[in-house]
This record gives structure tokens, sequence and C-alpha cells, in this order.
């Protein structure tokens, strides 16, 4: 089996992962190790026992969530009104262990923390903050990010929802499609046309006309919830809207950070499907001897090898300079392209390893594949991605 964790010293570190060919750790404090190693306890402790079960019934486990507020990862890299005042590179080195468990769980702390508690904590009113973020952090209140429309999913800036004034309330009638966790929310950030533009609205969920469907027919993100949201004649409070807001920047500000977090959580992924095709290589005996043994199997699991640790080396320089202040938004468009495109090509080489196995439940490389396929598309696509780096590249714009 592929070596989980180090007892020693500190002082003494060796990899934690197997894969690890570069010495990757010797590049983490020592907090950023302890951090990890908490989380991923957590993971092998909580998720990956349990995984496959939610996986095939389609269940997001509710009741782990408390779990995940104590350990500080719900808006983990906020600072104040409950929340852990993390690091950029703690929040990834996190969303890589849970990842390493799920997408869809990871996906839970990223729309949580990344998408509506940043929403709430960049733009909102002091008021907002201190109604709705402690709740949030604690895991009290779950909340969701509406922002992407049947018809509106690359270029948000067609959407159609609307919200018109009415003397000195808000009333909002659209539909968004797939919302993170949209049915168990407490709270809602619906952004919306204006007359003024596009602005943020903070929406409890048991307001009228607000409904909630999950999308249920999926063959990705199993154990995650995404819905789509009606909107009819929904009323609000002039309160109710994020006043900082104003333009796309708003929801642009938050998807970037979610789009970091991608970054180290699709490495994650890649990761755990690697780690799963090392140890069933290492013990599957063909022809008289281990898979492992083979110059093909060999060739695999180096190639995977060394693109996780290109992966990861990509991610914590780019949390260095969100740390320091001076990631820019193509720095992250190239994360995400990357990270994904290697991910799942990563998740299905692995499953190669396992064979006719590898396509059952027992096995994590092709859950990660299938989950992965939704993460490469959430957040951005990799067209997307590509044309903002085109533009990057040669100064011309080529979105339209």
């Amino acid at each position: 089996m592929c070596p989980q964790s180090y007892s020693g010293p500190m002082s003494e570190l060796i990899p934690v992962d197997v894969m690890d060919l570069v010495s990757f750790d010797s590049l983490l404090s020592e907090e950023e190790i302890a951090l990890r190693a908490k989380v991923r306890e957590f993971v092998d402790a909580t998720i990956k026992p349990n995984i496959a079960e939610w996986y095939d019934n389609a269940v997001f486990p509710l009741e782990i969530v408390p779990e995940m507020a104590k350990l500080g990862l719900l808006g983990m890299h906020l600072k104040g009104y409950g929340c852990a005042g993390r690091s950029a590179v703690e929040y990834g080195l996190a969303g890589a262990e849970l990842e390493a468990g799920d997408s869809g769980l990871r996906t839970f702390v990223s729309v949580q923390g990344s998408l509506a508690m940043s929403a709430i904590y960049k733009w909102g009113s002091e008021e907002q903050k201190q109604q709705w973020l402690p709740q949030m952090a604690a895991g009290e209140a779950i909340g969701c990010f509406g922002l992407t429309e049947p018809t509106a999913g690359s270029d948000p800036s067609s959407m159609k929802t609307f919200a018109r004034k009415d003397g000195e309330d808000w009333v909002i009638n659209g539909a968004k499609r797939w919302i993170g966790l949209a049915s168990v929310a407490k709270v809602a950030v619906i952004w919306a046309q204006t007359d003024d533009g596009i602005r943020g609205f903070v929406v409890p969920t048991d307001t009228p006309g607000f409904k909630a469907t999950p999308i249920t027919a999926k063959l990705s993100m199993r154990a995650s919830i995404q819905c789509d949201i009606e909107l009819t004649d929904v009323r609000l409070p002039a309160s109710a809207m994020l006043p900082e807001a104003k333009g796309l920047r708003g929801p642009f500000s938050c998807l970037n950070e979610a789009r970091y977090g991608i970054i180290w959580g699709a490495m994650g992924a890649a990761r755990d499907s690697f780690e799963a095709a090392l140890a069933y290589s290492q013990e599957r005996m063909q022809f008289d001897r281990p898979l492992s043994g083979y110059q093909m199997t060999q060739q695999k699991l180096v190639n995977m090898a060394l693109e996780i640790d290109k992966g990861f080396l990509l991610a914590l320089q780019l949390g260095r300079l969100k740390d320091a202040g001076k990631l820019q938004n193509h720095q992250i468009s190239v994360g995400k392209l990357n990270n994904c495109r290697e991910a799942i090509k990563i998740a299905r080489e692995a499953r190669t390893i396992l064979g006719g196995n590898g396509v059952t439940l027992d096995y994590s490389p092709l859950r990660h594949a299938n989950n992965l396929e939704s993460v490469r598309t959430y957040e951005g696509t990799d067209e997307v991605h590509s044309l903002i780096l085109g533009q990057q590249l040669t100064g011309v714009g080529a979105f339209r």
C-alpha cells in the first residue's frame, strides 16, 4: 500500500506521498503540513469508507457538515466572523485532501466558502456579514450561489433573471441551473440583471417564490447536490442587495476563489487515483508476477506521478502568489486549465491499470474521472480558460 503519513519528527520529514519525486514537502511549513495531515485524517476516517455508498445512492452526507465546520473548513480563508483565517496555501492543501475523498465533498466546501460566503464577505453590508457568516462558518446555515442559468453558462452577462424595483422592495423573476446545495441551503446569493446592471442579492431560501429542485439524472458528482432554481416574484427588502457589488466584477471575484481551489482539488483526485492504481499493481498477479513489474505499467505510473508533481508545484506557486497578493486572473486560468486537464487523464489512465475491476465502485479512479468531467466544466470550461490565456498571450480577445 502507499505510505499515507509520517510520524517522525518534522525535522526529519520525508515525503508523505509515494508519488512525490521532487521533495514537495520541503517547500511547506510545519503548520501547512500539520493542517494537511488533520484534513487527511478526517477524509480517511469519515469519507473514504463511505464514499462508494454515498456515490452509488446519490447521497450528499449532510451529517458531516458539522465535522467540517469543527475543522475550520467552511470559509477557512476568510478572516473574522467565526472563520479560520487560514492562508491560501492551507486552503489549497485542505481542498486537495477533500477531493482525494471525492470531488463532490470538496465542492461543498467551495460553494459554501469560496462562493456564497465570499460573496457576502467581499460585497455585503456589515449587517449581512454579521447575520450570515458566523452561521455559515459553524455549518448551521448552508449557502448557495445562483449565477448560472439554463441558457447562460459561460456567458453570464446574458443572464435573463431580472430584479425590478417596486417601491422600496426588489422583486426577482428568473431561473438558475446547476446551483450547488440550493435545495438544502438556508441562504442563496442570487445574481440578477437590474436597470442599473447586474447586482447580487442575499435571499433567504424560505422567501415565497423561491423553489429549488435537485437535478437527479447525473453520471457525475453523485455524492453532491446540484439544482434548478425558479424565482417567481421573489420579493426582498432593499437591504437584501449586496451594496458593494455592481456588474460582473462581483460574481467573477467569487468564481476566481472557487477556481483557485479547483487547482489544488483536481490534483487531490489525481493523487488518489494514482495511489489506487499503484497499490493494485503491486498486489495483482498476472503471468506469475505483479503488474507493477511490467515495463508498460511502470511507464504509466511514472507519467502519472510526474504530472501530479508538476500539478502540485503549479498549485503551490499560485498559492504563494495569492498569499502575497500578487496572483493575477490569467494565472488562475493556467492552473485551472492545466490541472483539470491532467487530472482527468491521470484518473482514466489509473483505471486502465485496474482492468475490469476499475469500472466498479470498489476502486476510486473511474469515480474520480466521472466527477472531474464536472470539475473540468464548472467555473470555466477548457475553452473559456484557453480564450483567457489566448488573450493574455496575444492581446486580442476572441470570445465573440
